[in-house]
């Protein structure tokens, strides 16, 4: 087992912890995004969805059981995630003690310098999404209604500027998919130089589908097509 141990610690054991971590994130938020999609098919099928996620498993599982596997699978996704990140910077930190005292950027993108940011505004995000639609708490959330899962979409959605940090927290979660799509790549060995157009076109097109279907949600709400 020295050699797990020493894998997990070593840099490019934790760019893969880092790598196989977002796969599954990755996964997670173009599936949630596809799922929410079904507010467009009005209120009736959109409830029929976020029941059928707690029933998910039947009768093999118990009334939200596969629900509550599948958020551990999730949590340990992001601790890991957020464990290879920091440990990743500190290294890069120590690397380089002394700053710079003129930076030069040559081929980092903008989603590229701004990915630590961006991950922290993203797990500020992930607090208060929880706090709004799962939990319903009062001071995130006007009128919760824990059986009717339509209603608090449009009416938390309602709300402007929670809408408009739902939209900023979008903007920040493209950014962050398509460099670490970009990243994820690399980590995982694949350095065909052949395929570096491939390998981005298909980074910034999943990165943009995810946030554009995410942003409809509030603006649709917001312009009254989806009440």
């Amino acid at each position: 087992m020295n050699w797990f141990f020493n894998f997990f610690r070593s840099q490019v054991g934790k760019k893969a912890v880092m790598a196989v971590s977002g796969i599954i994130l990755f996964g997670f938020v173009l599936v949630h995004m596809a799922g929410n999609l079904k507010v467009y098919a009005g209120q009736q099928a959109f409830n029929h969805y976020a029941e059928g996620l707690r029933t998910m498993g039947a009768p093999f599982f118990l009334h939200g059981q596969l629900l509550w596997v599948a958020r551990i699978v999730l949590l340990v996704a992001v601790l890991l995630h957020i464990w290879a990140a920091w440990q990743l910077t500190l290294t890069n930190w120590r690397a380089r003690p002394i700053a710079y005292q003129q930076r030069e950027v040559v081929q980092a993108s903008y989603a590229a310098r701004t990915m630590r940011w961006g991950g922290v505004i993203i797990a500020l995000f992930v607090l208060f999404h929880l706090a709004h639609f799962t939990w319903g708490f009062s001071w995130a959330h006007p009128d919760f209604r824990p059986d009717d899962p339509y209603h608090n979409f449009v009416v938390g959605f309602q709300v402007w500027y929670v809408s408009a940090f739902y939209i900023l927290a979008q903007i920040f979660l493209g950014l962050h998919l398509r460099h670490g799509l970009w990243s994820m790549f690399q980590s995982l060995g694949c350095e065909d130089q052949s395929r570096h157009g491939w390998r981005r076109t298909f980074a910034t097109v999943f990165a943009v589908i995810v946030a554009a279907g995410n942003i409809s949600f509030p603006v649709a709400v917001l312009a009254g097509l989806v009440k």
